[in-house]
């Protein structure tokens, strides 16, 4: 399920602040000079078990003349619309100012569920001179500190309690496989699609992102049932020309998030660029499964080697998740569309394997006991006992009594293993080590 937060408001209320603590990153620039974020900035966060998206946006400013104030502002609306909760924030030691008021007005014509966040909480008086926030109108009103973090924790309750059991346009098709096409602007997903299912689904043109809307269409041929997911593609900001570009990248992060398996299209002639790295490493973020298409394979000169190439060089820039199907194809000839179905497939009951907890103890601790983690401040770690989770991608615990000894190359040999003795080929694990 997707399920976005955008974090809203006046320049300079601490915004970033908030999407940093929320996010446990610090991907937003925090600054007191006003106007630093710029373009929307997209992370995870999870609270109490339920995972969802935070947009941090850049300050709303109405009626400016300034140029990169004025795309700011555009930006925020475009967030604000897709968005399913808004937190409205407000510096609590200022007040409510004229740009607040506007920023208000804004939010009520949405008819979006709005929190407003009085921020800058940090001591008593400060919470007794915030009660004017609720001179803007609005029901939900939290007080808190982003800095320090103080009142988060009652504003994130609140807000897993408002996503209730809401579903998106895509669940109502929860039975079936899920599979979203993916990829940069004018790479042939929509041709990939249209050869598929034969017919115009989409619109296809030589115009890189004619495709703004993610399409959702059921495939029933074959025997197969299933929906295919075709995306706007994702762009670089600094060819980002039109605010509503945006739509693209959120709604192409909003299909991988609904997806199980993403078709990763990307072009023969371009090589994998830095913008599919991106889109990889979003798909690999969320737990989806992966499928890389090398399209427009029939546009290239070969040689008796140059598949391999390709292929050893995209591996050399997926590591060190490698186990992952790559498929030669063309969208335009039809040329093995219908292969990239069946290994889809594959990759979608790879991801819902389960391993026994007696089989996995059988196998792994005598593997381990063979090649142990290194030891470490004199210290041995011995791990006693492996479980698989019972989570929507396969991931595994591994309790020992140092677990925290217990380092990245260990852990990376571990999935090696697994991928070894199981098909995991396309799809992200994750290896948790826990005390015994």
């Amino acid at each position: 399920m997707s399920r976005i937060v955008a974090i809203v408001g006046r320049p300079n209320v601490g915004k970033s602040t908030l999407f940093n603590r929320l996010t446990e990153s610090k991907e937003a620039i925090v600054h007191e000079q006003e106007g630093v974020t710029r373009d929307r900035i997209y992370g995870k966060s999870v609270w109490n078990g339920v995972e969802f998206s935070v947009i941090d946006t850049g300050g709303y400013v109405k009626d400016t003349d300034d140029f990169i104030a004025k795309s700011i502002s555009k930006q925020v609306l475009l967030a604000v619309e897709e968005a399913d909760i808004i937190y409205f924030m407000i510096d609590a030691q200022i007040g409510i100012t004229k740009l607040d008021d506007d920023v208000a007005n804004l939010l009520r014509k949405s008819k979006k569920p709005v929190i407003v966040v009085a921020n800058k909480i940090d001591n008593a008086e400060d919470l007794m001179n915030a009660y004017d926030v609720y001179s803007l109108g609005f029901e939900n009103v939290y007080f808190l500190s982003s800095q320090n973090g103080s009142g988060t924790g009652e504003l994130l309750d609140f807000t897993i309690k408002l996503f209730g059991d809401s579903k998106s346009e895509i669940e109502q098709y929860e039975h079936l496989p899920k599979f979203s096409i993916v990829g940069k602007p004018n790479v042939g997903k929509s041709t990939f699609l249209n050869a598929l299912v034969g017919e115009e689904r989409s619109i296809v043109t030589p115009i890189a992102g004619t495709t703004r809307d993610a399409i959702n269409t059921v495939y029933k041929k074959f025997n197969k049932e299933f929906v295919l997911i075709d995306t706007a593609g994702l762009r670089r900001k600094s060819k980002e020309k039109e605010a509503v570009e945006f739509y693209s990248v959120l709604r192409t992060i909003k299909a991988i998030e609904n997806s199980d398996v993403c078709f990763l299209i990307i072009d023969a002639n371009d090589g994998i660029s830095a913008q599919d790295m991106a889109i990889f490493r979003i798909i690999q973020k969320n737990k989806k499964g992966i499928v890389i298409l090398v399209n427009k394979w029939d546009t290239i000169e070969k040689s008796s080697n140059t598949m391999k190439e390709f292929e050893k060089d995209i591996k050399s820039k997926i590591e060190p998740f490698i186990d992952v199907p790559i498929l030669f194809i063309s969208a335009q000839n039809k040329q093995r569309i219908f292969q990239a179905l069946e290994v889809a497939e594959k990759v979608y009951e790879n991801r819902k394997r389960k391993i026994k907890t007696s089989e996995l103890n059988t196998k792994f601790l005598e593997l381990i006991e063979q090649t142990p983690p290194p030891r470490v401040k004199d210290r041995q770690p011995k791990i006693k006992y492996i479980t698989m989770l019972k989570t929507y991608y396969p991931s595994f615990v591994f309790f020992s009594n140092f677990p925290q000894y217990i380092k990245e190359p260990y852990k990376r040999f571990l999935e090696n293993q697994i991928r070894k003795m199981y098909d995991f080929s396309g799809v992200p694990i994750e290896i948790y080590f826990r005390k015994k």
